[in-house]
């Protein structure tokens, strides 16, 4: 296994790493819109923050030599099931050719009471 770590995503705020290399994955920890350099909240709407959480995912596909080509998977989360619409509009823009299977799903809370999570899997050529 081999961690990824990189200062253009946000550091981690608990007892996890940014993300894990195994068999031939890339398993990111959920990405929530921190900025990377101050660590506070990045937007108060669900365009900018899927926006901030969309840098976050390519500066970790960045550091394991991935694009987003290669993401297999994403879970999203939202705080508001009613930001669907407009979370896919700029959640599409992250996706030049293949398209990942996806799960979203509406949850009570998320960290810092942030709109948007996503975690992703992806592929990784060594």
């Amino acid at each position: 296994m081999k961690t990824i770590h990189t200062e253009n995503a946000p550091q981690a705020i608990g007892p996890y790493v940014q993300a894990k290399i195994a068999n031939g994955f890339l398993f990111a920890s959920g990405q929530i819109p921190l900025d990377p350099t101050t660590g506070e909240i990045v937007g108060e709407t669900i365009e900018a923050q899927t926006t901030q959480v969309i840098k976050n995912i390519q500066a970790i596909l960045a550091a394991a030599n991935c694009t987003a080509n290669e993401i297999v998977k994403t879970t999203c989360f939202l705080s508001d099931m009613n930001n669907f619409q407009a979370f896919n509009s700029v959640y599409s823009t992250l996706f030049k050719e293949e398209l990942p299977a996806r799960s979203a799903v509406e949850v009570a809370r998320l960290p810092k009471d942030v709109l948007v999570e996503i975690e992703i899997i992806a592929t990784v050529t060594e």
